[in-house]
């Protein structure tokens, strides 16, 4: 028996070596195309150790709830040498953090298991200790479980507190809530643990993938890796072919899943109940429950997107704390014809053009076979026949796309010259032009961008902004100013991949846009504006310079946008919906970025915690939906029949209160107004 066991730990053992071999491999590889391809590599050194640990340790204990002090000791023993042995192809230090934190959610599960044996009291002097900086290691596994014990008993105390608005009724029922609360998020707990426990790649190659895509984004954060899986994973949009519940979801750093849109015309549309930030809670299938806190991303999306589950019960939670449920069928999604659409703004002599822009697809995104460019070109067409007087071009929430289709695109509205200067990790510059003389449109014109604007989207802005030939409007967009290329690591595999960052785009006028981003002529208040994950937050990404290039391009005068500029700013400065927005923002800053106090572990300090924001989201919500007296006219902007088919008369519904709800559209009109009667003068 003892040799049989001690043959079983040698294979053990051989299983581990060879696997860290593997994995040495996969790194080394990163490493020479990292250093060989990215537009600024930098030296595999202490800092990238110190890097790579440290973030690691935050993602895989960040409230120092999880490893001793001891272990943490052991691990941070290769907090600098990380670099080391990826150069030296010695990566048998995977073995410690593997093994460590395995023993420690191990150790976390037993902890939960003890705490759900026994009924928590609601009635105990414990409090909840908040802190921006991380508290140390504990030496005493018992403080570990004391912790999670006041942790749970708050989290059972805020999921009672969020079944109603109705405090005192919660209070009366508390006895009879709170067991059965307590039993739903140990088991919860439970769940996640077992989770990361057992992670569909294997826990062994979860661990690597980790230390592989954070060392990547010490480079920059949008270079990655990702396996063969996680490639194939990326959510396609809906086509035609597909079953839907209209709605797409996705995960935020708190791990909850959110819905990220509501397609127009779908299932979740259809309700009038469904919003975009709304936190899915449940799902329910074929009589089967699947509590999202628990349940892996990838079993909410085989719900969500498969043709799998026709019928699917959606619990959902609204901003406010409102909880409610409904039934959505799945159907067969139609597609618009384009992406891109179109709208007239406005009457009589005063009408001006809208144009949405999505993203910056190409024709191969696209089941017509034609790019944005393209489509951008007929709905221009297509407006011009109305005799516009102006033109707004909307790029908020476009998150970017080909760079050829918008190179294409900028080309239609400049006379010709220069769109952009690229240069690649050996300094050369190349000019990117637009060689077609005249425009397809020589109107005024409003871009219109907010903080999802990134990319593609801020290249299109920026030359706009740099020729004088638009008055950009809204809020500072992302910063994005790079572009990537997906290299696999092994031709003949083609098992793993790298997503590597190799050019970088300046402005005609030598400066850009990467990481500080487009600064709007008219800056206009976004709710969330501060808070919002732009690429000067992250901490390391590619800073902003400015290159001494001697580019010839011809600006246009520039004395009607001077002109329309200060006029807009006197009128939104008097706008009451833009002034609650700053109103909105400053509250919501205060609430986000002051210390949070320490907080009683009992049932009034919780309800009063789980519901401060309500009363905030209300006045959100209700601004938000405010809309303008904007006349919209939908015949320039309506696909299929809209009259008699049910999808595309909701689809148009949905896009038309979307622009009159909007008051950076409302207000796009008025400075198109000046700078037409400016011209007519």
């Amino acid at each position: 028996m003892k040799k049989f066991a001690a043959l079983a730990f040698l294979i053990a053992l051989q299983a581990h070596a060879q696997s860290n071999e593997k994995a040495c491999s996969v790194f080394s590889r990163i490493s020479t195309i990292l250093k060989t391809r990215h537009y600024h590599p930098k030296p595999v050194d202490d800092s990238l150790s110190a890097y790579v640990y440290k973030t690691v340790m935050n993602q895989l204990d960040d409230n120092r709830v999880l490893f001793l002090k001891d272990e943490a000791d052991l691990l941070e023993t290769h907090k600098y040498q990380i670099d080391n042995y990826i150069n030296n192809g010695d990566c048998t230090f995977f073995t410690d953090f593997i093994a460590t934190y395995k023993k420690a959610l191990e150790r976390n599960r037993q902890f939960v298991e003890d705490i759900a044996k026994q009924p928590l009291s609601y009635t105990t002097k414990d409090t909840i200790f908040y802190s921006k900086k991380n508290f140390p290691f504990h030496s005493d596994p018992e403080k570990i479980k004391n912790f999670m014990r006041k942790r749970i008993t708050y989290d059972v105390l805020e999921d009672v507190a969020m079944l109603s608005k109705n405090k005192d009724s919660l209070k009366q029922h508390l006895d009879k809530l709170f067991p059965l609360s307590q039993a739903k998020i140990t088991d919860t707990y439970l769940c996640r643990i077992n989770s990361l426990l057992s992670p569909s790649e294997g826990f062994e190659n979860s661990m690597y993938n980790r230390f592989y895509s954070v060392f990547c984004s010490y480079f920059d954060p949008h270079s990655t890796y990702f396996n063969y899986n996680e490639k194939q994973s990326f959510v396609s949009s809906i086509s035609t072919e597909n079953y839907s519940l209209g709605l797409y979801v996705s995960q935020n750093d708190k791990e909850e899943i959110i819905v990220e849109e509501v397609v127009p015309g779908g299932p979740a549309y259809i309700t009038k109940k469904i919003d975009k930030g709304d936190k899915l809670i449940k799902l329910s299938v074929n009589n089967t429950d699947y509590t999202v806190s628990c349940a892996a991303m990838e079993t909410i999306n085989n719900i969500v997107y498969s043709d799998t589950y026709k019928t699917v019960d959606l619990t959902l939670r609204k901003k406010d704390g409102s909880l409610y449920t409904v039934t959505l069928e799945k159907q067969v999604m139609k597609a618009d014809d384009h992406s891109v659409y179109s709208y007239i703004l406005g009457e009589g002599k005063e009408k001006m053009g809208y144009i949405k822009v999505p993203s910056f697809y190409t024709a191969m995104d696209n089941e017509t076979n034609s790019g944005v460019a393209d489509d951008v070109a007929k709905e221009v067409s297509t407006l011009k026949k109305s005799d516009i007087k102006g033109l707004i071009i909307d790029l908020q929430y476009n998150g970017g796309g080909s760079m050829d289709e918008v190179i294409r695109m900028a080309g239609m509205f400049i006379n010709y010259g220069p769109v952009s200067i690229v240069t690649d990790k050996n300094q050369t510059y190349n000019t990117i032009r637009d060689y077609n003389r005249g425009m397809l449109y020589n109107g005024p014109m409003v871009v219109l961008v907010n903080g999802f604007t990134a990319s593609a989207s801020e290249f299109f802005a920026g030359v706009m902004q740099d020729y004088n030939r638009a008055v950009i409007v809204g809020s500072t967009t992302v910063g994005k100013a790079t572009m990537q290329t997906i290299l696999p690591l092994d031709e003949k595999s083609q098992t793993d991949f790298v997503k590597v960052t190799i050019d970088k785009f300046y402005r005609v006028s030598g400066k850009s846009s990467q990481y500080t981003g487009i600064v709007p002529d008219v800056p206009l208040p976004f709710v969330f504006n501060d808070m919002l994950p732009r690429e000067k937050t992250m901490p390391t990404a590619i800073k902003n310079d400015s290159i001494d290039i001697n580019v010839r391009f011809t600006k246009m005068a520039d004395d009607a946008i001077k002109k329309a500029i200060a006029l807009s700013k006197t009128r939104t400065g008097t706008n009451k919906t833009l002034n609650k927005l700053i109103d909105i923002n400053k509250q919501v800053d205060t609430f986000y970025k002051t210390d949070k106090k320490p907080l009683p572990v009992t049932f009034d300090s919780v309800y009063a915690d789980a519901h401060a924001m309500d009363k905030l989201w209300k006045e959100i919500t209700a601004e938000l939906e405010k809309e303008t007296n904007l006349t919209v006219n939908t015949d320039a902007g309506k696909t299929g029949n809209a009259d008699t088919d049910a999808f595309y008369k909701s689809v148009n519904e949905f896009k038309v209160k979307s622009i009159k709800a909007d008051p950076y559209i409302y207000e796009s009109v008025n400075i198109l107004k000046d700078l037409s009667n400016y011209k007519s003068r």
